[in-house]
């Protein structure tokens, strides 16, 4: 008696792709089988060794016209058994209709309700102007470098002629729906503070843990500062503020021997509103008021500050939004907190949506029992399916002549 659309589901989050060895051939095997059932195109892109980006394509009837590209990640976190109530690969439903199971909600179900979407769509005899593709990408949780990242700057992907994405988004815990128009840019900076070694028992000058210090007290004190930022402004969300840890902390070789090196790696996470020269700037000034011999260098340093438009007169956001409106769906705009492959699609001058239909869903992405109510995941294909009659529907642009 179980609804198909949740049998498919499950069967997807049955295929283990936990990193670090993702076994991505039996996802990409399961979504072309999908695929060709519904009649839709199929394309593998290999953007490196070992690491397939599927194409899906719903062919619409101007193909001149730009492309609606609905993105997935195969991929998902690591888990540790002994935290899950039911096995994490067997997706398991309770008698509330919750299903247990890694990718739960980051992010199969997004792949199997765009599919399924189109399946309905395609039962009632729709079709569209606009062509509507299918992407499935490899190691999005590993910062997307061997997938998405790679992906845009490939001829095939400008094939696709994209002109509106969709990606995801978050679960809400309220009624609200969470939309994100953008992201914080991810920097990961290591600090390496040189000082003079010695002997453990001596009071030594100029020691590379008192400069660490006075780096760590700089890092931290700003962060204490925009934790109370966002604490004391009830407008502000997590994706306005600057977000600052200290991830790792490197040094010594014994007890007794006073070091020569430290270093300390931070992860922080910027929202578009801030000046990256400036930020930059502030954090040459905590590294040189620690002293001689301190340096830092990125690990990962994103640039890009591309927002999708909210605004009215945006004809893909007024389809997307109108949709919303009629089917009665309380939108909450935000920066997304993390990063997602949205902020390559963006960075190449496309506009994406972060966008995961799961709302009165507590949000358990990369965490213990992760799960999504099948009665929520059946709202989001009907959900998905209006939003690609509309956003398919858009009419020619200017630029489309």
């Amino acid at each position: 008696s179980e609804n198909p659309s949740v049998t498919l589901f499950r069967e997807y989050l049955r295929i283990d792709t936990v990193h670090p060895k993702p076994d991505y051939d039996a996802a990409v095997r399961f979504l072309e089988r999908v695929g060709t059932d519904l009649g839709l195109a199929c394309q593998k892109v290999e953007v490196c060794q070992g690491r397939v980006v599927l194409i899906l394509t719903w062919q619409g009837t101007n193909p001149r016209l730009r492309s609606i590209l609905l993105n997935s990640h195969t991929d998902v976190v690591p888990v540790f058994e002994e935290h899950w109530t039911y096995p994490p690969f067997e997706a398991i439903k309770d008698s509330q209709g919750n299903i247990y199971a890694r990718g739960a909600q980051d992010m199969k179900c997004v792949s199997i309700q765009y599919l399924e979407a189109i399946r309905r769509l395609k039962t009632e005899g729709k079709s569209f102007a606009r062509t509507i593709h299918l992407t499935f990408v490899p190691d999005e949780e590993v910062g997307g470098h061997k997938g998405m990242e790679m992906f845009v700057q490939r001829p095939e992907f400008k094939a696709l002629n994209v002109g509106f994405a969709m990606d995801e988004g978050l679960a809400s815990p309220s009624d609200t729906f969470s939309v994100f128009y953008g992201e914080r840019s991810p920097w990961w900076i290591k600090v390496k503070c040189m000082g003079s070694p010695g002997h453990g028992s001596r009071f030594i000058s100029n020691t590379a843990a008192e400069k660490m210090h006075k780096v760590i007290n700089s890092f931290l004190a700003f962060r204490e500062s925009e934790k109370q930022r966002l604490k004391s402004d009830s407008s502000l969300t997590l994706g306005d503020v600057t977000s600052l840890n200290m991830t790792m902390l490197e040094g010594g070789v014994s007890f007794n021997v006073v070091p020569s090196e430290m270093a300390a790696s931070f992860d922080i996470r910027i929202p578009p509103t801030v000046d990256l020269k400036a930020f930059e700037e502030q954090v040459a000034t905590w590294c040189r008021s620690a002293g001689d011999g301190v340096t830092y260098e990125f690990h990962q340093k994103c640039m890009d500050q591309h927002i999708t438009s909210t605004e009215e007169s945006d004809p893909w956001w007024k389809a997307f939004s109108g949709v919303c409106r009629d089917m009665k769906l309380q939108l909450k705009l935000e920066i997304f907190p993390a990063a997602t492959d949205s902020r390559y699609i963006r960075a190449v001058r496309h506009p994406a949506i972060g966008f995961s239909p799961m709302n009165r869903t507590p949000v358990l992405l990369h965490d213990h029992n992760e799960f999504l109510n099948e009665q929520v995941f059946l709202r989001g294909i009907e959900i998905y399916a209006c939003l690609l009659t509309a956003l398919a529907s858009v009419p020619p642009l200017p630029a489309e002549g």
